[in-house]
This record gives structure tokens, C-alpha cells and sequence, in this order.
């Protein structure tokens, strides 16, 4: 058996089962913790998956509006439904992928031999990107209304993580084995993990250091089902029969 077997898509729906069980827990069960703890590992694994699909995408405009458009048309309903306006994670989702591009850009630049002047123009556009997140996560209400972005700052940059050590390989030319440089990304993620968790206003949050075990058999391969339409449809369409189900108990 070969030590890393898990494909793109096995590590996805691993990540749907685990937000639904999170899912269960904070709307029907809350009083039971471990739904919760184990639910934490769901979020990292979805973010990985991101840095990936950020590196091989062909449109990355089209990436962007499509993570954009799915964030506004869940934002409609939750604010419709609860009045908040705590932006939804596809909103988190694409603003990491913002930064992932803009720092691939700067990749790009240094990788063709691009001079400093040219260079420059991508890397003050990851660190602007940087600041307005930051900006954006630092809100906590708008007139009295709740706001914020789900999993705050932290939770933007942990796919970043993985992405600027994979940049940084590209950029050293480092003849390494893929495997290698899996674990080089995953080594990386696993600081974004623990700033994440340090800075969260919840303890459990560390569980989500867990997520790293089945990303260290992830094999980088994206599997034979197309399934990425299904996780943008996957997300609303739960939480909304969630919410059904508890109108109806």
C-alpha cells in the first residue's frame, strides 16, 4: 500500500462529513462539546484544498467571482435569517484566495528574472491585500450590527501557508521528490495552524490540529469525479435543511 493514497477528493468530502457533524452539534446539539472539537478539523482541510486548487486553476477570475458569488448568495439568506452580518466562509475562502494569487504573482515575477521595479508591483499587492484583511477582520459591528469574517485573520492566511512554501520551493528550483514537497507545504500549514489556534477566542480550536494527519497521506492527486460544484451547492443546501429541521422540532 502506497503511504500516501488519499486523493483531493477523499480529503473534501472527509471535510464535509466533519463540518456537517459540526454542524449538527452547534445548531440541534450544543450543549455536547466533541461535536464541536471534532468539527475544528473540517475548516483546515477545506483551506488546504484551496491552496491546491489556487495553484493548478486555469481562470483564476472565474475561481474568485464563482467563491464570491456563492459567499454573497449564502450572506442574503443567513442575514435574512438571523440579521448578522458575520460574513460566511466562502467570503474567508476568497479572500485567501486574493492573497494566494497575488503572492503567485510575485512568484512569477522572480521566477522570469523580472526586475525589481516590476516585482515591486505584485509584492505591494499581496502586502495591501494583507492590511485589508487584517482591516476587514478587526471590524466587530457596523452600527450596531454583529460583523465579522468567519475564522478572522488568522483563518484568511492558513491556506497562504502552504502556498508560500510551495512559492518558495518553485522559486529555489529545489530538485525535490513531490512527496517532499507535500510535507515541505503541510510543515507550513501546520504554523498557520497554530497561529490559528493561538489567536482564536476558543480553546477548541487546537483540534484542529488533527486535520494534519490524513493531509500527510494526501497523494496531490484531485481524483476521477469533477466534484468541485458540489461542495459550493453542498454548504448552503445543508445548513438550510438544518434550519428547516429545527423550525419543525
Amino acid at each position: 500500500m502506497k503511504f500516501s493514497f488519499i486523493n483531493g477528493n477523499g480529503i473534501k468530502l472527509l471535510a464535509a462529513v466533519l463540518m456537517v457533524i459540526d454542524h449538527i452539534g452547534a445548531i440541534f446539539f450544543p450543549q455536547i462539546v466533541w461535536l464541536r472539537c471534532v468539527g475544528r478539523i473540517s475548516f483546515p482541510l477545506f483551506a488546504y484544498m484551496l491552496a491546491v486548487g489556487c495553484k493548478y486553476t486555469r481562470n483564476k477570475v472565474y475561481r474568485f467571482l464563482l467563491l464570491s458569488a456563492a459567499a454573497a448568495i449564502c450572506q442574503s439568506v443567513y442575514f435574512a435569517v438571523t440579521g448578522s452580518l458575520r460574513l460566511n466562509i466562502f467570503f474567508t475562502f476568497a479572500l485567501s484566495a486574493l492573497l494566494i494569487y497575488c503572492l503567485r504573482g510575485l512568484g512569477d515575477c522572480i521566477m522570469r528574472g523580472a526586475g525589481a521595479l516590476i516585482c515591486l508591483l505584485p509584492c505591494m499587492a499581496f502586502a495591501g491585500m494583507v492590511f485589508l484583511t487584517y482591516l476587514l477582520c478587526s471590524v466587530s459591528d457596523i452600527n450596531g450590527v454583529p460583523f465579522g469574517v468567519e475564522y478572522g485573520f488568522w483563518g484568511c492566511m492558513l491556506p497562504v501557508f502552504p502556498a508560500a512554501a510551495d512559492v518558495a520551493l518553485e522559486i529555489s528550483k529545489a530538485e525535490i521528490f513531490p512527496s517532499l514537497r507535500r510535507f515541505a507545504c503541510i510543515f507550513s500549514f501546520a504554523a498557520g495552524l497554530v497561529l490559528l489556534s493561538a489567536f482564536h477566542s476558543s480553546v477548541i480550536q487546537w483540534y484542529c490540529m488533527f486535520s494534519l494527519v490524513p493531509l500527510v497521506f494526501y497523494n496531490g492527486m484531485r481524483g476521477k469525479l469533477n466534484l468541485k460544484y458540489f461542495f459550493y451547492i453542498f454548504y448552503p443546501a445543508h445548513l438550510a435543511l438544518f434550519y428547516l429541521i429545527s423550525l419543525l422540532i
